[in-house]
């Protein structure tokens, strides 16, 4: 147990200097003691929310990490928590509004200390182009992983033996992406139509703009140095995929609260405990001891993926959402459990 608990000291940390500045920051906005409890909770319940749809984040990135250098390993868990917790937590519902309102960022900050009701509101209608961007690149990324003929274990054999088989047609991925794309699209009004199919190409263009640069930049790496593996591409991909995560978690946050700086220490909070969960994962290689933990990460990325898209249509509580990646990674590690008694056994 203490073994675990070394890996949370720096969350734990954020956790009550982040809740004492929601906890400030309520009793500054409302005067009073009830207002500053209200942020308070607020604040513990954003953390909650990060943290459970966040999960399946860790397990990709430990997938990812494992094959890393130990440099690249090392910034991305240093600069890639400032750019989660500062870049997507902050500046990008900041840049979201800046562009929505055809503002300046400054602006954007006083329209959100200000009055940010209105900013609530920018932030909801933009919400059908962030679903259609953050769920096409997550998509591609569940689609990569299981279409593919180099992946020797399935967990449920049926789905990705089939999957595996169709891994000779070339773009099959990227031709259902865009069907799913085009089809919702149609389904919208005209406008929000060509909204989400104009973001949803952006997704899927910034996926294959990550994995080119990627292959790339470690290519070049590999004939450097046979020994080095995962380089700056690595690095890339991985702070991309870790906004297409955030995106789901910023936007619910505005269901619970209008106000920007709760919503960054809340969900900053969480971004932490992600981080240590990562490191936890990679450091006692976790992944090689529960075989079918990954797939249930990668099901889990696919069925949030699929919510980002329905979103557009309806609206779907982040509970659910975190609910449904929860039960997945937990039927997965289940089953690596029982495989392991089996081995055993045997």
């Amino acid at each position: 147990m203490s073994q675990t608990l070394k890996y949370f000291l720096w969350p734990f940390a954020f956790t009550a200097l982040g809740l004492v500045l929601a906890y400030w920051l309520g009793y500054q906005m409302t005067g009073t003691v009830t207002g500053a409890l209200s942020f308070f909770l607020i604040g513990c319940i954003l953390a909650v929310l990060e943290i459970s749809l966040s999960f399946d984040n860790a397990i990709v990135n430990a997938n990812i990490l494992k094959t890393m250098e130990p440099k690249w390993q090392h910034r991305f868990l240093t600069w890639g928590i400032l750019i989660a917790v500062f870049g997507m937590r902050i500046i990008f519902p900041l840049a979201v509004v800046a562009i929505a309102a055809k503002i300046g960022p400054i602006s954007a900050i006083v329209l959100a200390a200000t009055d940010p009701q209105e900013y609530a509101r920018i932030m909801e209608d933009s919400h059908i182009g962030i679903s259609a961007f953050g769920g096409t690149f997550l998509m591609m990324v569940a689609l990569t992983y299981f279409i593919d003929q180099s992946k020797e274990v399935d967990w449920i054999r049926m789905i990705e033996r089939r999957l595996r088989s169709w891994a000779s047609i070339r773009g099959l991925e990227i031709a259902a992406v865009l069907s799913a794309a085009l089809i919702l699209s149609i389904l919208l009004p005209e406008v929000d139509g060509a909204t989400f199919l104009f973001a949803a190409v952006c997704g899927l263009l910034t996926f294959l703009a990550v994995e080119l640069v990627a292959h790339f930049l470690d290519a070049q790496k590999e004939a450097q140095t046979m020994a080095a593996k995962g380089g700056f591409g690595a690095f890339l991909y991985l702070e991309v995929l870790d906004a297409s995560f955030s995106f789901d978690g910023v936007i619910g946050a505005f269901a619970l609260t209008q106000n920007l700086f709760l919503i960054a220490i809340g969900l900053g909070i969480g971004a932490f405990y992600v981080r240590s969960m990562t490191i936890m994962l990679v450091e006692r290689k976790t992944l090689s001891q529960f075989r079918y933990l990954e797939h249930g990460a990668f099901y889990s990325v696919l069925a949030l993926s699929i919510i980002m898209y329905a979103q557009s249509l309806w609206h779907i509580p982040e509970l659910v959402t975190g609910l449904i990646g929860a039960a997945l990674i937990s039927l997965s590690l289940i089953s690596s459990i029982r495989h392991n008694k089996a081995d055993q056994k045997a």
